[in-house]
């Protein structure tokens, strides 16, 4: 068969919506400055969906900066990659910061955040090692996983004692071959907002031999009282060998850095493929990263307004009856019992009758049968915008119970 033919047949779970879905449930377009009121489709709507947590992306100092370096230097460069003429004296600053705000020995700083860590996994382990991952993970992960030539054993999510019998099978496999463990789980799940249990999983490390990576994407800046993340908000720092953070999340950026020891660090900046052969960071972009870690280290209260708005949405949501999982992050999802056709009515209706913006999350994600409406909170929303969301969701859920949403088909001009 014609490989274009096969494609024509199949455009995969996603892309088989794409000539009703594209536009409105998939590739929206979000116009004016970021920030939580934007336009969409000629409206304005209150915006839920960007992880622009701190609010750095239009913050003033950043923007300045950002401009200024773009006037500076351009945006190629340096040109090419780290290790052969990509470097400078500000990537290793950046790195170095890093570093020290995580509290680890070094850091290297990645061109982007998924094939990172996809490449970190790849560099860390060889056929003889087995990885060990929550069933949760990120795709960034998954991918790095399959990657993997040698063995992969999953672990149900957050659950300990599966955790511990996939940790049995581990050990009796690399007894055999003489290759070593790599635990993965995530600081914060970005579905779900649960913590990873990263204390209970190292306090493994007394009866089994074996490395933690953690990749702390939606904790990097929102957990622990500096912000430093989630191995700090759980006091487990030492216990945490590999930490991944991105910059796409509370920094407002792109890229994204891995810090462990300085062995391993520099082990890592000679065998990551996804940064050996692509090129570096541009200048523009290190540079108003350092403005944005200044800005992260030195106004703590970015962070607690952050935390003031996710109090008050999570607490008005479940006074309201709302099932919102197991979130014990900013993170903020809102499961509803319906299917697909009411997933997709519903979020029409916030759309189009309560210029609400949020994301939608559906099977084969969570499980059949349920919606999850995702929300993120970020330390530029208001409690109006927070009693605004609650009201229209309660009014949303009343209409679901109802059977409002049932056999409705999308209509977007």
């Amino acid at each position: 068969m014609d490989i274009f033919e096969k494609i024509a047949k199949n455009m995969g779970p996603l892309g088989q919506h794409q000539k009703w879905s594209h536009g409105y449930f998939s590739f929206p377009k979000l116009e004016g400055e970021i920030a939580p009121h934007m336009n969409f489709r000629g409206k304005e709507h209150l915006v839920w969906s960007l992880n622009n947590y701190l609010g750095l992306a239009n913050h003033p100092e950043v923007r300045e900066a950002d401009a200024q370096a773009a006037k500076d230097y351009g945006m190629a460069y340096p040109m090419g990659a780290r290790m052969m003429s990509g470097n400078s004296n500000h990537h290793e600053a950046l790195e170095k910061s890093l570093a020290e705000f995580t509290g680890y020995e070094d850091a290297f700083l990645l061109n982007y955040g998924y094939q990172g860590i996809l490449s970190a996994i790849d560099a860390l382990v060889d056929r003889n090692d087995v990885i060990v991952y929550d069933a949760e993970s990120h795709a960034c992960i998954i991918d790095g996983v399959r990657l993997h030539m040698g063995k992969r054993f999953v672990y149900l999510h957050n659950d300990m004692d599966s955790l511990k019998k996939q940790l049995e099978r581990a050990t009796k496999l690399t007894q055999e071959n003489g290759g070593g463990i790599l635990v993965i789980t995530e600081g914060v799940f970005g579905m779900s907002g649960a913590q990873g249990k990263l204390k209970e999983i190292i306090d493994f490390k007394k009866d089994f031999s074996f490395r933690l990576l953690i990749d702390d994407a939606h904790g990097f800046g929102t957990m622990g009282k500096t912000g430093a993340g989630t191995h700090e908000a759980q006091d487990c720092l030492a216990g945490v060998d590999v930490y991944f953070g991105t910059f796409a999340k509370s920094m407002a950026g792109i890229g994204a850095f891995i810090a462990s020891t300085e062995e391993i660090t520099n082990y890592l900046r000679y065998n990551m493929r996804s940064q050996t052969f692509a090129k570096s960071l541009p200048m523009p972009m290190v540079l108003g990263l350092k403005k944005r870690l200044e800005l992260l280290r030195s106004k703590p209260e970015l962070k607690d307004k952050l935390w003031e708005i996710a109090t008050a949405l999570q607490t008005g949501l479940r006074n309201k009856g709302f099932n919102i999982g197991t979130t014990n992050s900013v993170v903020t999802p809102v499961f509803l019992k319906g299917e697909l056709s009411e997933a997709t009515a519903i979020t029409m209706d916030l759309r189009e009758n309560f210029g609400i913006f949020c994301s939608i999350v559906i099977y084969p994600v969570i499980p059949k049968g349920l919606i999850m409406l995702r929300l993120i909170p970020t330390a530029m929303h208001t409690l109006k915008d927070v009693e605004r969301t609650v009201s229209a969701f309660s009014q949303v859920r009343e209409k679901l119970e109802k059977g409002y949403y049932k056999d409705k088909k999308p209509e977007m001009a």
